[in-house]
């Protein structure tokens, strides 16, 4: 029997995931015995005996069998082992597996006690008193017992733990057994027990569903409290009828019997409580049975129970019909400087109206979800917006629990902000930004001499938050701000209006008494009601539909909340508050830096480069970010991706004279040497690629000529008149080196919070999902712009070197075929350097003798005579024996040997870096 009568089960919690027994290991199989190991010191025994004729040595003999034996004894001890260790870790999953399954029973229990209350239920939690849930039209608690549950455990075996298991999985103990009265409902038994239990089943159907929703149509003698109910006394959709006996029954949809042992079940009635004890019962449907622990009520508590809903009734008074905001706003704007008065809704048929700065200065709005909280702050927002100019009033919106309530107001020129869900960064920043705002407007009244906003001229700033109570959950240190808002607020101008969902235990004393005005709807505990409006009314405001969007309003001179029904908001409305408002005031929360910035978007001027935007929230603004010409130097820090090509990119576009030291290491070397030997003009810009990785891609000797290039590069360039401008990846290598001098550093993104921080970032500004060319530099915000074009870098040009006419050597390694053949094909000579004579010419032709270091090595004088007077040309693969092969002391343009690359030797020229292959040629 289902738990609501063959209905289905509330949602699965995210940790209900079916629960997987551990797979039991099979049992270890018998150790053999060691035959082999026991044969070995008997033929060894044997042997020695036959070839020392000892007899002593037969002894040994007798480890053969001693060998078995204990083989044997160990594997069945290890196998003992193991079967132990295995069954204490099944136990142990298994034990892990039951607290888990009990852990989901108790939310699945809880889940069913809040869908399917009992009286009991009822009385503990009232909020739950005519809420609309699921299947609570036509569903009555008749007990508790067990019901099928939705947790699973799988992958059992047949031992008969995890059988047990699995068998108690699937039933849920101690829940609430909720069946239809659509039917009807028989109890039989002792008339004073069947009584006590057809009292809390009717009470039950009374808190489940409001009047209106069923009418009693009589009771038994003697259960006149029957009467005292509000469904008594008000018609309803379906009809219920309790009655005594067999008598049968036309005029109602819900029938409640009550019979004597023995007395037969009319047919009108599917359900069956047959009363085992005073305690137990057991309940019969459509051919299921199960027995339950029933519910029972005195008939004292029935009058009591009947009294409180009477009186809960009697409290909601009559709310009116829902209305329109167009139908009570005004036709046109006016001027208040000394309030915000504005109507938000009806209240005994009359408009309601509010004002922030006379009620106020400040509101508390509360209300459970559903009940209309976000709709309310959204009639008031347009309400005000529709009513005056943005001269007069601006709002910042924020909703602090992930929705989006306030999206259609974004387009209202009075609203400055609308901000979602803060991480840890946009938090400080709202710090930051609302202090700077504080700042602002005491400076404004100072000036002024003045001691109110109303004085001068500037719009009086409402900022309104849906969710008060996410916000102070995982932004604490907002919260001291607001409170530092509430007290401060009215002179300045600025007014909080501060939603939750409850009061109790998110707004501190402090905050809530500079609060006045009050506001809320329906609320789940009536101490939260009493804690905002003085009385727990807003608890006994109907749920569902009929009760969204009706309130409960207590103004600092009110006596006693009044119930008002909020306007409803259209589109239509929101779009004619926009019409004619203003210009879009200054902004209290300058937005996020851009996450693309075009270059041409930022101003700069003829002296300094633009690097693009700084935030600074202090000042409330957003300034051009910019390179001045006495600042030496500039080190961008960052991850894969994270935009630092870009942002050199950005700096090279504009510049007048760049040096680009990029990636391609033959490129990299001779601009760098280039550098280093030739001075450029002053006001030029060297711009460094990824230099942490610039001396790695470098042989040794390259690597340590190049390094102590670039130190002295970045160390000269104020004396030359040079700005540096290097990216890294991470501070190693070449780059940690040189960091410290670099007058300006930029962190952008990295994959961690570490490496952020080994950067020099602090470890409050990293930002995990910042945009490219997002960073940090001197703890603000900036913004690197965007420059379209391509990369300036180019691979310098390379010559496919051919054997000219006469004798000309090669040197390349061993295995250096390729370049070879390709000679042979164009009719060159190729010899051996170990041939006879290698050096005979070929009239009219071209000679090339080719051979390894070594081989070269191996006949001095002719690697001299071709180094003195000859065509020489050294493979980038013998590089490691290039000194001694060239006999120079100075390292020659670096050739990428995986490029095809060599060096050609003539005679009074310096080495010059050539091509050997025809597909790494370029250029002439």
């Amino acid at each position: 029997m289902s738990a609501t009568g063959f209905a289905p089960s509330p949602a699965r919690a995210d940790d209900d995931a079916p629960l997987v027994l551990p797979t039991r290991p099979a049992p270890p199989a018998r150790p053999g015995v060691p035959w082999l190991a026991s044969a070995v010191p008997v033929v060894g025994a044997l042997g020695f005996w036959a070839f020392t004729g000892s007899a002593f040595v037969l002894w040994f003999a007798l480890l053969g069998p001693v060998i078995a034996i204990a083989s044997v004894a160990d594997g069945v001890r290890t196998a003992h082992r193991d079967r132990r260790r295995a069954d204490l870790e099944g136990a142990q999953a298994r034990e892990r597996i039951r607290e888990r399954l009990t852990a989901q029973h108790a939310a699945e229990r809880a889940a069913w006690d809040s869908r399917h209350p009992d009286v009991a239920g009822f009385l503990e939690r009232p909020e739950r008193v005519w809420r609309a849930a699921p299947d609570r039209e036509t569903h009555v608690v008749v007990g508790r017992g067990r019901i099928p549950s939705a947790a699973r455990v799988t992958g059992a075996s047949e031992h008969p733990d995890d059988l047990a298991l699995v068998a108690a999985s699937r039933r849920l103990s101690d829940a609430p057994l909720a069946l239809s009265l659509a039917g009807g409902l028989a109890v039989v038994g002792p008339p004073v027990i069947a009584q006590a239990v057809a009292r809390a089943l009717v009470l039950q159907l009374a808190c489940a569903l409001p009047p209106g929703e069923w009418e009693s149509g009589g009771a038994p003698e003697g259960e006149e409290w029957v009467a005292t109910l509000p469904h008594s006394r008000a018609a309803g959709r379906r009809r219920m009828r309790w009655i005594v006996g067999t008598r049968a029954v036309n005029d109602a949809e819900i029938v409640l019997r009550q019979l004597r042992p023995g007395e037969a079940v009319p047919p009108d009635c599917r359900v069956v409580m047959s009363l085992l004890s005073p305690a137990r019962a057991r309940v019969e449907a459509d051919g299921v049975a199960e027995e339950v622990e029933m519910e029972g009520v005195g008939r004292v508590q029935a009058r009591h129970i009947a009294q409180q809903l009477s009186e809960r009734a009697a409290d909601g008074g009559e709310v009116a019909a829902a209305v329109a905001l167009t139908a009570l706003r005004a036709s046109e704007r006016t001027r208040d400087r000394h309030g915000l008065p504005v109507v938000v809704g009806t209240r005994e048929g009359a408009p309601l109206v509010l004002d922030l700065v006379a009620d106020g200065p400040h509101a508390v709005v509360t209300g459970m979800t559903g009940a209309g909280k976000s709709e309310l702050l959204v009639t008031w927002v347009t309400a005000l917006s529709a009513r005056y100019t943005t001269a007069d009033v601006c709002f910042l919106l924020a909703d602090f629990k992930g929705g989006t309530a306030f999206e259609p107001l974004r387009d209202l020129p009075h609203v400055t902000g609308v901000l979602t869900d803060l991480d840890a960064r946009g938090a400080a920043r709202a710090i930051t930004s609302l202090r700077a705002e504080i700042r602002a407007r005491e400076a404004l009244l100072a000036r002024a001499g003045e001691r109110d906003v109303a004085s001068v001229d500037v719009p009086r700033l409402v900022i309104v938050v849906d969710e008060f109570a996410a916000l102070r959950d995982t932004h604490p240190e907002l919260e001291s701000l607001f409170s530092d808002l509430a007290a401060r607020g009215r002179a300045l101008g600025m007014h909080l209006v501060l939603g939750t969902q409850r009061a109790g235990g998110v707004l501190r004393d402090a905050l809530l008494a500079n609060c006045p005005l009050r506001i809320s709807l329906r609320v789940a505990d009536p101490a939260d009601s009493s804690a905002v409006l003085g009385s727990p009314d807003a608890a006994a405001i109907p749920g569902g539909e009929a009760g969204r969007g009706v309130a409960l309003i207590r103004r600092a001179a009110d006596a006693r909340a009044g119930l008002v029904r909020i306007a409803m908001t259209t589109p239509d409305d929101i779009a004619a508050a926009a019409h004619g408002a203003g210009p879009r005031p200054r902004a209290a929360w300058m937005p996020e830096l851009p996450h693309l910035l075009p270059l041409e978007d930022v101003a700069g001027d003829a002296e300094r480069l633009v690097l693009g935007l700084r935030d600074e929230p202090e000042q409330q603004r957003h300034v051009p970010w910019l390179l001045p010409p006495t600042d030496r130097g500039l080190l961008i820090v960052g991850g894969p991706g994270s935009g630092k090509t870009s942002a050199l990119r950005t700096i090279a576009a504009q510049a007048p004279v760049t040096c680009w030291i990029g990636t391609d290491p033959e490129a990299a070397w001779d601009t760098l040497i280039g550098a280093a030997m030739v001075p450029r003009p002053p006001g030029s810009v060297v711009l460094i690629d990824d230099l942490d990785a610039l001396a790695g891609r470098f042989p040794d000797e390259y690597a340590r000529a190049a390094t102590a290039a670039i130190e002295g590069l970045i160390r000269d360039a104020g004396h030359l008149g040079l700005r540096v401008v290097a990216t890294a990846q991470r501070l190693t290598g070449i780059a940690g080196r040189v960091a410290d001098l670099f007058p300006r550093r930029v962190v952008l993104a990295t994959p961690t919070r570490a490496e952020h921080v080994a950067a020099g970032g602090e470890a409050g500004d990293y930002a995990p999902e910042a945009p490219p060319g997002r960073g940090v530099a001197d703890r603000h915000p900036v913004q690197f712009a965007f420059a379209a074009g391509q990369h300036p870098e180019q691979s310098p040009p390379v010559t496919l070197w051919q054997p000219p006419v006469g004798v000309s050597g090669y040197i390349g390694p061993r295995r250096a075929t390729g370049p070879i053949e390709r000679w042979e094909r164009t009719g060159v000579r190729v010899r051996s350097v170990d041939a006879p004579d290698p050096t005979e010419p070929e009239p009219g032709g071209a000679v090339l003798v080719t051979g390894d270091p070594e081989q070269w090595l191996g006949h001095p004088r002719l690697l001299e005579r071709m180094r003195a007077a000859g065509v020489l040309v050294i493979d980038a693969a013998c590089q490691r024996d290039l000194r001694i092969l060239t006999g120079e002391r100075d390292l020659p343009p670096f050739a990428d040997p995986l490029r095809g690359r060599a060096w050609l030797l003539t005679p009074g020229s310096a080495p010059r870096r050539v091509a050997v292959t025809p597909s790494s040629a370029s250029g002439s």
